[in-house]
């Protein structure tokens, strides 16, 4: 390929990017721009910061599958982990985009990268969290069903995108919101834990992921029918 249209391809996925962005006002603390911009100058690729989120995500189930093999304080410092983790795994998502645009260390394989771990983490974190339930014996069954639902709602969006429609982050519950939820859920489960020695909170939280993940997927597939119909 020659240089000229080298450049041109890497200005049409950068384009590309911009456009398929998840709006955060995050992205304008100065901290923050200040972080992503010394992670830019070293060697450190947002494919590396997209794969380190996995990485997190992966502490943070094994934190709440653990959740029942112990007791008190235990417990406790469990649920406090994984929501440190959790934290961890969406700065990862946030700096990646930035080192990547901000950065201009974008690749051609970036999208891939960017997607990818997103859909291991999701269920990764949702299913431990049902596996750590043990007030109830169908804890597992509403953590993989919140999975799925969770895993569809980033599938609609970018079906609708490849058929024309502009990227959809529509709530209640996108990725944010769930690892939003799910944060707090661990906090307030350690708290209960601590107080209590029950798990209702983790149990309701799920009953609002799968809610909310059913009504984000609708949302999404009819604003995008109705803006494909309007064409």
């Amino acid at each position: 390929m020659k240089p000229n249209s080298q450049s041109d391809a890497q200005q049409t996925n950068l384009d590309s990017s911009l456009d398929n962005r998840r709006p955060l006002k995050v992205r304008d603390v100065g901290l923050v721009t200040r972080f992503a911009r010394w992670l830019s100058q070293k060697s450190i690729t947002p494919n590396h910061i997209s794969i380190a989120s996995i990485f997190f995500a992966a502490l943070a189930a094994i934190c709440l599958f653990a959740v029942p093999q112990f007791s008190g304080i235990t417990q406790v410092a469990l649920y406090l982990l994984a929501a440190l983790f959790i934290q961890g795994r969406l700065l990862c998502n946030l700096f990646d985009g930035l080192v990547a645009i901000e950065g201009g260390k974008s690749t051609a394989s970036g999208e891939l990268f960017n997607d990818i771990p997103d859909r291991i983490s999701d269920p990764l974190i949702i299913v431990a969290a049902g596996y750590s339930l043990i007030c109830v014996g169908y804890g597992d069954t509403l953590a993989w069903s919140a999975a799925l639902l969770a895993v569809l709602t980033a599938y609609i969006r970018t079906l609708a995108v490849s058929i024309g429609a502009p990227a959809n982050f529509t709530g209640p519950m996108a990725k944010q919101h769930r690892m939003a939820l799910l944060t707090f859920a661990c906090i307030l489960s350690a708290i209960e834990q601590y107080i209590w020695q029950h798990d209702y909170v983790m149990l309701i939280t799920l009953i609002i992921l799968n809610i909310g993940c059913a009504i984000t997927v609708w949302r999404r597939a009819y604003i995008a029918y109705c803006f494909l119909e309007k064409k």
